[in-house]
């Protein structure tokens, strides 16, 4: 583990205007390393470093299977560099060594993937009549700002720098202040396969700074952010200025619709993927169960046993797949996540297990299950991001799509029961982006994901997000007759 990690502008490694900022290693609370910290003018010299290159033509003139290969190369890269790359994620994020190794499979594959679809963008032609020749292109936005979250550093880098990349544009990235460190792995890809110096550009930086100073950078062309809702806000208004289109996610309170006919002992492995992978820091996450008032007391004991039998403790000491979980990714967003336990306990919610800050160093919160909760309660209705799962009950299907759908939020819903017909009834009537049916987080990287309501907009995954990275050209041609 290095000491010191610089920002990389223009194909160099470089320090940052607004001097260094301290990684933290939220499984023991000790300090790892610093990073470059980045101001403004770093930013600009990125922005323009990329606009420089776009502008030349030297990526977007590319035939699209070489460029595509390009991408799949830097997919490589991160497999070829997992065990290195793993480490240093677990340390700077907190989660187990095993699950770090599946984020860098899993942002390899959006490269493998984007690849794959470099050559697929293809404009159509548009009958006039015979006097006319009419076609459209797609052509790159061009710099591409990519505002990136601190619970999956390398996957959600990889999510939207693969897709732009494949479509020709040139990025900025701003790396998460509480996880820098990985995203380094992405600026040694691009050297190695060869992408031009200013294609991609990566640097940490404060969001009132940094994160700014690149959302309103009038030299941008698209936005991506993942994130809280009232930076989203911050970031879609300084883009309205320079009318700069942008894809943004913004969390959830996702809920798992479970009737009386459900599979209950299937529904345990949803409970560990869906709350306690990632220490429940996912904005997918499966922060509600809605439980019909039949199977609720069962349900419940099934929970409590998958809850009570992690084993929590720092991740770089779960080396193997395992029933496991580790820290917080800092000690601040633990003392928020228990925060949040308690007020809900003061409006009547009962603690079915967990809910405490562990006795240990490092930022842990036990696996907790909340119990007794309503529609009405803060936790029922905040995102919590962290492992805690509010359970409530529903007598009648209407009465479940109600409370599935009362909160601002629509990224993601699940249904689990046997019975065809309601499942299909209930995938219509779910206010979300992508619903699962009978298992959560089906699906994968060809499968697009986005919310409804404050989740916020546009598509990520899936063929539908590289039109996030194009724009429409039409083409009108005029013949001799």
């Amino acid at each position: 583990m290095k000491t010191y990690w610089q920002n990389y502008i223009d194909g160099t490694w470089v320090d940052g205007g607004a001097g260094r900022i301290d990684v933290i290693n939220p499984g023991t609370g000790q300090k790892i390393a610093e990073h470059a910290l980045a101001d403004a003018a770093d930013v600009d010299r990125a922005v323009m470093a990329a606009q420089r290159v776009h502008q030349s033509g030297v990526l977007s003139d590319l035939r699209p299977v070489d460029r595509g290969r390009m991408v799949q190369a830097m997919g490589r890269y991160l497999l070829d560099h997992i065990e290195e790359l793993a480490e240093v994620l677990t340390l700077e994020q907190g989660k187990p060594l095993w699950e770090s190794r599946i984020e860098i499979e899993g942002a390899a594959r959006y490269f493998e993937y984007y690849g794959n679809q470099a050559e697929t963008v293809e404009g159509r032609s548009i009958p006039l009549g015979k006097d006319y020749f009419d076609f459209t292109t797609y052509e790159p936005f061009g710099v591409s700002a990519q505002i990136i979250p601190w619970n999956y550093p390398v996957e959600m880098t990889a999510r939207s720098l693969s897709a732009a990349l494949a479509t020709g544009n040139t990025c900025v990235i701003k790396t998460p202040e509480l996880t820098p460190l990985s995203n380094a792995w992405f600026a040694n890809a691009a050297e190695a396969v060869g992408l031009p110096k200013g294609t991609v550009n990566i640097l940490c930086g404060l969001g009132q700074e940094a994160g700014a100073a690149l959302s309103g950078h009038p030299g941008v062309n698209q936005i991506v952010f993942t994130g809280s809702v009232p930076t989203g806000v911050a970031i879609a208004t300084a883009a309205a200025r320079n009318v700069v289109p942008c894809v943004l996610e913004l969390g959830g309170k996702s809920a798992a619709i479970v009737h009386d006919d459900a599979d209950l002992a299937a529904f345990e492995n949803d409970v560990r993927w869906g709350i306690y992978f990632n220490a429940g820091q996912v904005c997918s996450a499966m922060s509600r169960v809605i439980v019909h008032e039949s199977v609720h007391d069962e349900l419940v004991e099934r929970m409590v046993g998958v809850a009570k039998s992690l084993e929590v403790k720092p991740g770089i000491e779960q080396t193997e797949f395992a029933a496991t979980m580790g820290a917080m990714v800092s000690e601040g967003q633990r003392d928020r996540a228990a925060g949040m336990v308690s007020a809900a306990q003061g409006q009547g919610a009962q603690v079915a297990t967990g809910g405490r800050k562990m006795n240990i160093p490092g930022a842990f919160l036990e696996p907790t299950i909340l119990t007794g909760v309503t529609p009405d309660m803060t936790i029922a209705n905040e995102e919590v991001f962290g492992p805690v799962l509010c359970v409530l009950k529903f007598s009648s299907d209407e009465d479940a799509l109600r409370i599935a759908n009362g909160t601002p939020y629509g990224l993601v819903g699940g249904v689990f029961t046997r019975d065809l017909d309601r499942a299909t009834s209930a995938t219509r009537r779910i206010r979300a982006g992508q619903v699962f049916v009978n298992e959560w987080y089906a699906g994968g990287v060809e499968t697009p994901f986005g919310g409804y309501g404050k989740s916020g907009y546009g598509r990520e995954k899936g063929r539908e997000a590289l039109w996030n990275y194009v724009q429409t050209k039409n083409v009108a041609i005029r013949l001799k007759g």
